[in-house]
């Protein structure tokens, strides 16, 4: 089958799925989605059988299993990938599935959404709705006072929250959280929901103790964290080794300027700290790391052209334009 005959038969399947879904997604939450539906599944069954891509699926596999890959393939998933990755999906019922699809579209998730989020967490397939998937809604709504209508900012930022137990891994990570001083509950939701899916032991304490290792003091590292959150989703081998070595080593820089502006780790070392740091030596100015990084790209060749230098004492730093 061509590429372009495929295409058709996937919109006409996918818009086909969408229609019988929609007119599912607007159950109350507190309905239970495992009830069986058998007019449900034979309706999703004649479906599939009637797709142009049926036929050509082999022989040997089951019928419940042709009709799996096509619904995953048709809703923009790898099949093979989210098999490998959770292997229970073998098992798993279409009416099961569709329950969980059909669940997850209550709670404002999108249609469009779907694939990345099934794609980032195949598990969530065959997660259990009333034990597994409606506390995390719980919790997003009271733990994290998020509205009903958030939730799919919040899930599309962080979809591993689907799988994540409320109780041994969410509700201890927000407390854990909360005691080191992270206490705007709306910017970790919408920002850095990670962090929640995050392990306090193995992930969480020992970036600060990096950090620390480095030479700056608890309240130091509190406080850079405290103002960008983001440095605790950073990984210590990838990102924080390699641009604090280049920060020291090539650019001379030193404690204080990392401890002003620790978002200097949230930009790309190839792609932006490097190109920029030579622009900077070639020119031969001097600029302070913020406005090294933060300034666009306009921004960066108007300093680099105007020509800029830095006059620094303790507590100020001032740039100082010169006149041609």
């Amino acid at each position: 089958m061509s590429g372009a005959a495929r295409a058709v038969g996937a919109v006409a399947l996918h818009t086909s799925m969408c229609t019988f879904s929609s007119s599912h997604s607007h159950r109350p939450s507190t309905t239970p989605f495992n009830s069986h539906q058998p007019n449900t599944n034979t309706h999703l069954t004649s479906l599939l059988q009637t797709h142009p891509l049926y036929p050509l699926t082999t022989a040997r596999l089951s019928l419940q299993f042709k009709e799996k890959i096509l619904c995953l393939e048709i809703m923009g998933v790898d099949a093979g990938k989210a098999l490998s990755q959770n292997p229970a999906l073998t098992t798993a019922s279409m009416e099961s599935i569709q329950s969980i699809i059909s669940f997850l579209l209550s709670k404002d998730i999108q249609h469009k959404d779907i694939p990345r989020i099934i794609s980032m967490c195949p598990k969530i397939l065959t997660s259990d709705i009333n034990a597994q998937l409606d506390p995390v809604f719980d919790f997003l709504s009271q733990d994290l006072k998020v509205p009903d209508h958030s939730f799919r900012k919040v899930i599309n930022k962080c979809p591993y929250l689907l799988t994540a137990s409320v109780v041994d891994q969410l509700k201890p990570t927000l407390f854990y959280l909360r005691r080191f001083g992270l206490k705007d509950l709306k910017a970790l939701a919408y920002q850095e929901p990670v962090l929640l899916v995050s392990s306090v032991e193995k992930s969480l304490i020992p970036k600060l103790r990096y950090l620390e290792s480095l030479g700056f003091s608890k309240d130091e590292v509190k406080d850079m964290v405290l103002r960008c959150p983001s440095l605790l989703t950073f990984n210590i081998e990838v990102n924080f080794r390699p641009k604090f070595e280049y920060l020291v080593g090539e650019m001379g820089k030193k404690l204080k300027e990392l401890k002003e502006f620790p978002q200097y780790f949230s930009f790309s070392l190839e792609n932006r700290i490097k190109p920029r740091h030579m622009e900077v030596l070639q020119s031969g100015i001097n600029l302070p790391l913020s406005l090294m990084l933060k300034s666009t790209d306009q921004e960066f060749r108007e300093l680099i052209e105007q020509g800029w230098v830095t006059l620094t004492d303790e507590s100020i730093i001032f740039c100082v334009y010169l006149c041609t």
